[in-house]
């Protein structure tokens, strides 16, 4: 029975512990190497970590959220062109407790906070090489936010200045951290086998139509600091997504976590991409709106796993945001939001799924897939049976990420979960899919190509 060939455990040495603690079905706190780490933070008597976050737009504000609550380290700064925006979040923070001070340039941060340790960077993608880069150079730890940069070059850059720096760059990818989908790689897939040979795997992110992003006219940024910084106006300042140089479409911007969920679960980069997409609705974007990829992944055995990518940006239907992994005797649905995860076995398999709930890898009770589940033995007649992922935290999505991050700086026996190295492996995929809708080409992908 082939099952993939996982690029990077995290791995079961790491996950041991926690096995006793899902004794009850339930992880409150995390996974695998976040034991470790939550050891590490405790342990350490040291001051904290001074920390300082560049860009408070929609993505910075939801960092925020979880970097409030992490008690390994001081928000002591946030930077932000738009003072609109950088007053308000100043504002905000100190009336919540946080002595931070307001930057309007990530250089004026550099030259006047020599206590920082790390930097949190939120800003735009194009201009996440330049910042990291120089943040790198100041001796700086750097968590970038995906992408990790509008173009392959750039994206390149960072990771030969984290070599050359040997600081930690951190990549968002915050799936990676997360105990649920570890606990899924590590337990399910590679122990468990659940699957069976994984034959195919898909995902989509779809979202309805939405109107662009606005702002207060008085809150207005000078066209002559808009043009410093590479926008041509407010429009494009608010919406920089949807423009060519600024970002990288949708693909870019939803599709980036779940194909490195690809990459992280097949444990293998795809030898090719094909993709259509299009412009099919907004009048006001650069970008296309609408794509569908199709990755092939090499398996082991010499046989080829496809794996379908959607990003549906003119429509929310089609049961949410998900990537699944379909094998001849199971299926392992996942998401960030729980009440979408899921798994079915198949009836073919020879698996006993009822001991393996005995021992923690599935919820002990199965939930047939049938209409009047109390009149039907489902264990003999019914051909799918769902389970559920033994596994719920109650932290903010990006907590376990950035705590990942931070617990690294502090032990040096704490890695990454996503350093930029291996984030570029996925990233690269991600922009070669981008070349596909836009080529309407099949691209070959090869395994040296993909390193950085």
């Amino acid at each position: 029975m082939v099952t993939p060939n996982f690029l990077r455990e995290l791995s079961r040495r790491e996950f041991l512990g926690t096995t006793a603690a899902a004794g009850a079905g339930l992880l409150l706190t995390g996974c695998g190497p976040e034991a470790k780490q939550s050891a590490a933070a405790k342990a350490f008597s040291g001051k904290k970590l001074n920390v300082a976050i560049i860009g408070c737009g929609a993505e910075g504000q939801v960092l925020l959220e979880s970097l409030q609550v992490i008690n390994t380290i001081n928000l002591v700064a946030v930077v932000d062109i738009w003072e609109y925006n950088l007053k308000s979040n100043v504002r905000r923070l100190k009336d919540t407790g946080f002595d931070v001070k307001g930057y309007r340039d990530y250089e004026e941060l550099l030259a006047n906070e020599k206590n920082l340790d790390a930097v949190v960077v939120a800003t735009p993608d194009f201009w996440h090489a330049p910042i990291t880069n120089a943040c790198l150079k100041a001796g700086l730890h750097v968590y970038c936010e995906k992408m990790m940069s509008h173009t392959i070059e750039s994206a390149r850059s960072m990771v030969k200045t984290m070599r050359e720096t040997g600081k930690l760059l951190q990549i968002g990818h915050q799936r990676r951290s997360n105990p649920r989908y570890q606990f899924a790689l590590n337990k399910l897939i590679n122990d468990a086998q659940i699957c069976g040979k994984v034959t195919a795997a898909q995902a989509q992110w779809n979202r309805t139509v939405t109107n662009d992003l606005t702002f207060p006219k008085h809150s207005e940024i000078p066209p002559e600091t808009l043009a410093k910084y590479g926008f041509k106006d407010m429009h494009q300042f608010r919406n920089w997504r949807w423009f060519k140089g600024l970002g990288k479409g949708p693909l870019s911007d939803l599709g980036a976590h779940q194909i490195d969920i690809f990459n992280w679960f097949f444990g293998e980069t795809p030898s090719s991409v094909m993709a259509t997409g299009g412009l099919d609705y907004y009048k006001t974007h650069e970008w296309f709106d609408n794509a569908m990829v199709i990755y092939e992944f090499p398996q082991p055995d010499g046989s080829t796993a496809r794996a379908f990518y959607q990003v549906q940006t003119t429509t929310s239907a089609g049961g949410g945001y998900f990537e699944m992994f379909m094998g001849d005797e199971g299926t392992i649905r996942m998401s960030e939001n729980p009440s979408i995860c899921a798994l079915w076995r198949e009836d073919r398999s020879t698996k006993s799924w009822d001991e393996l709930a005995g021992k923690n890898y599935l919820l002990a009770t199965p939930t047939p897939q049938v209409a009047d589940a109390d009149k039907v033995d489902v264990r003999e007649t019914a051909p799918l049976i769902k389970y559920d992922i033994p596994v719920s935290f109650a932290k903010k999505i990006h907590q376990p990420h950035l705590e990942n991050f931070f617990n690294a700086i502090l032990d040096k026996n704490v890695k990454l979960n996503c350093p930029a190295d291996e984030a570029f492996r996925s990233e690269y995929v991600i922009h070669k899919a981008v070349e596909a809708v836009e080529t309407g080409q099949k691209i070959k992908i090869t395994k040296e190509e993909v390193e950085a």
